[in-house]
């Protein structure tokens, strides 16, 4: 005798629309027609020509995993300048009978800024505790 058809039920489907893509929360973007350009741009840059919404991922992953403000160093050129446009300053304020040594506090005090924005300078190196 054959053997009877059990399995012949449908699965049962849930109920509503179905899960499409990932389970990670939605975060909407709203983007300027230059920045979506640029967006675009890049994508169609890489190799695989992803889409917008990954490009998007990867944009924000690469600026994650950069360490801060990608700043370089202050030059010696630019140190130099700095200096003689402190220099500069200061012979317009200053009084040419000041002794040397205050002439050149007042010269690295201008060149430090004020006391207030130097723990935001990126170009200067952390005061130790």
């Amino acid at each position: 005798m054959a053997k009877s058809i059990t399995d012949n039920h449908k699965k049962a489907r849930a109920r509503g629309r179905p899960k499409t893509t990932g389970t990670t929360p939605m975060t909407g973007v709203r983007l300027s027609p230059n920045l979506e350009s640029a967006v675009l741009k890049w994508a169609q840059l890489q190799a695989d020509k992803p889409s917008k919404a990954e490009a998007i991922r990867r944009l924000v992953a690469q600026a994650l995993a950069a360490k801060g403000v990608a700043r370089r160093p202050p030059s010696k050129e630019a140190a130099r300048k700095a200096s003689k446009l402190a220099t500069r300053e200061l012979e317009k304020l200053g009084s040419p009978s000041l002794p040397e040594p205050d002439l050149q506090q007042r010269k690295r005090a201008l060149i430090r800024g004020p006391k207030e924005f130097r723990d935001i300078r990126a170009d200067l190196p952390k005061p130790k505790s």
